[in-house]
């Protein structure tokens, strides 16, 4: 590797993508494909709790892991990556469909979780 290469891709891998432009996207995906139709709230829920089955299957005979899966392949990481990845994207895809600002309505969800559940005092 030549010099300023690995600072070149770590840079590559910093690019952020906002929720609004993942929102984007996927409406633009969904048109080009003349999937709209399918979209209803129910349907993008549904498929979104198909995921997460695909995504709890991935853990169900583990038992616990440790932080940061220090003895999981490669490709068992890219495998689970790709299945967080699918509820995420249903996930943004539904709260856009529900006319949901999922950005704001975290913010605010945070918000009131530090007041419910504030920090311990020692």
């Amino acid at each position: 590797m030549g010099e300023g290469e690995g600072e070149e891709r770590k840079e590559e891998r910093e690019v952020e993508i906002s929720l609004k432009d993942f929102s984007r996207k996927l409406e633009e995906f969904a048109k080009a494909r003349d999937w709209e139709q399918y979209h209803s709230p129910r349907n993008l829920l549904l498929a979104m709790v198909g995921e997460v089955g695909e995504l709890s299957e991935i853990f169900q005979w583990r038992g616990e892991v440790a932080k940061g899966l220090p003895n999981w392949e490669e490709s068992d990481k890219e495998h689970l990556g790709e299945e967080l990845s699918d509820v995420l994207l249903y996930l943004i895809r539904l709260a856009d469909i529900c006319g949901i600002d999922l950005g704001d309505a975290a913010s605010k969800k945070m918000v009131k979780n530090a007041i419910k559940y504030p920090p311990k005092i020692y």
